[in-house]
Formats: C-alpha cells, structure tokens, sequence
C-alpha cells in the first residue's frame, strides 16, 4: 500500500494540472491544490473530494512570494510537513523578439520560473519538506526548454531556466532523500494549447485546424500527448521505485524531442 504523502500543486484547476492532482489523491496522498481564481480552487476541491479524495485548496497568484507563503502556511496547517511539491504553473507568450514588448518577456519569466523558485524555497522551508528525509520537487517544463520553440523566446527561455534550477537544486539536494526532476510535455491538449494554436494562426494566417495538422505532423505519434499521460510520469516518481532518479528532465512528448 502506498504510504499517504502530502502534495502541493500549483494551477490544479485545469489541463496538466488538474489531472496530476486527480493522480496523486488517487495514489491515496493529501493533496493541496492552488491557483489565482478562488471559484476554480473551490469548484476543484468539490469535485476531487465528491471522487472520494483527500483534497482542500485555496487561492494564490504563484508571482506573490506573500501569497505563495499563505498558501504553503495553510497546507501545512490543514495537512501537514509538505513532502510532494508540483511546480505546475505556468503561461504561454511570444512573438518577433524584435517587436516584443518587454513586459510580456518579464511576465512570462516571473510566472514559469521565478515562481519555480518562490514556491520551492517556500515548500522546503515553510512548507518542512527539508525537516524529513524523503521528499519530491517536480516541476513541469517543456521541450521547448531544451531545443527552443519559434516565435516563443520569453517561454522557451523560461523553461530552460526550470530545467537548470531543477538540475542545480538536485544536487544540492542529493544527500537528503529529496529528488528534484523535471517533466518535459511536448504538444499537448490542454486550455493553453488552444489559446497556443490560435496564436500561429494569426501569425501564419492560416486557421486552427490547420496549425494543429501542422503540429501533429511535426510529432513521431501523430498526436498531442493527454494530461493523464503526463501526470503519470509525475506519479511514478513520487514512488519509493524512482529514489534514485533526480536531476533529470523527462519528456513526454510522442518522440517529438530525443534529447
């Protein structure tokens, strides 16, 4: 029987995050859920608990190191010593870097790595997950991190910062019992792959369906990866199986990168 951890996860209301939520409660692990929209967290929690889970939540923007405290001081004070933590968070955002506005470039940075940063520090420290001898760091990358996605620099760029924080933070961590990975989806259907493909086809002038046959030719499978498919990686390494893999960045992505 899997012994019952507790979880953190960022932006759990939909898409990736949502189904590792849903993942981790059914290994039978406590699992705090956040997001910036309060009506998502509580709509989300009814739904995970009327599945029979042990779920609560509450809302925090992961750009506020204030709220990001609260939120990581209320899952302690409803579950206890946090010893899962899902950096989830995380927005699209590009364009011709030559016409880019820079306070895209910062927002984009700001929400998919320095949030990486805040809510890790907060979950080790305030959260105690560096008082045990077991815990998991994983945080949700891309891809794009490791080969660079056109039209998409201030996101590429940021998820190439997760992977060298991940990488740099393991071994920082390696002794403890703590392992610290990377998840690396490639394309896959989620809220933000829409919002995604309609932004090529203003750029390309093309329509949806086309950009979506363009992407899915683009990848070995032929089709964009599923959530579930993705929050099952994060749910093997949480497992006692995987202890002695960190420091890693594993895609999940159809074949779409070999690297």
């Amino acid at each position: 029987m899997t012994e019952r951890r507790v979880a953190f996860v960022t932006v759990a209301t939909s898409g990736i995050g949502l189904a590792i939520a849903r993942s981790l409660a059914a290994l039978g692990h406590a699992v705090f859920v956040v997001a910036r929209d309060k009506d998502n967290v509580d709509s989300t929690v009814k739904e995970l608990q009327a599945e029979g889970h042990e779920v609560d939540g509450t809302s925090c923007d992961v750009t506020s190191t204030e709220d990001v405290n609260a939120a990581v001081r209320a899952a302690v004070e409803r579950f206890g010593r946090i010893e899962i933590l899902v950096n989830n968070a995380g927005r699209g955002g590009g364009g011709e870097t030559a016409n880019l506005d820079e306070s895209l470039w910062l927002d984009v940075v700001n929400t998919n790595l320095n949030s990486v940063f805040r809510v890790t520090k907060e979950v080790l420290s305030t959260g105690q997950m560096n008082q045990g001898d077991w815990g998991r760091v994983i945080s949700i990358a891309s891809t794009g991190g490791k080969q660079g996605v056109a039209l998409a620099a201030p996101y590429s760029a940021s998820k190439a910062g997760v992977v060298g924080f991940t990488k740099a933070v393991a071994l920082e961590l390696a002794k403890t019992g703590i392992t610290v990975n990377a998840v690396c989806p490639g394309y896959v259907e989620t809220p933000m792959a829409v919002g995604v493909r309609q932004g090529f086809a203003n750029y390309w002038n093309t329509t949806e369906s086309e950009v979506l046959d363009k992407f899915n030719a683009k990848i070995p499978l032929g089709r964009y990866s599923t959530p579930e498919e993705v929050a099952g990686l994060v749910s093997y390494l949480v497992t006692d199986t995987a202890s002695s893999i960190t420091a890693q960045a594993i895609n999940v992505c159809g074949g779409l990168g070999s690297y």
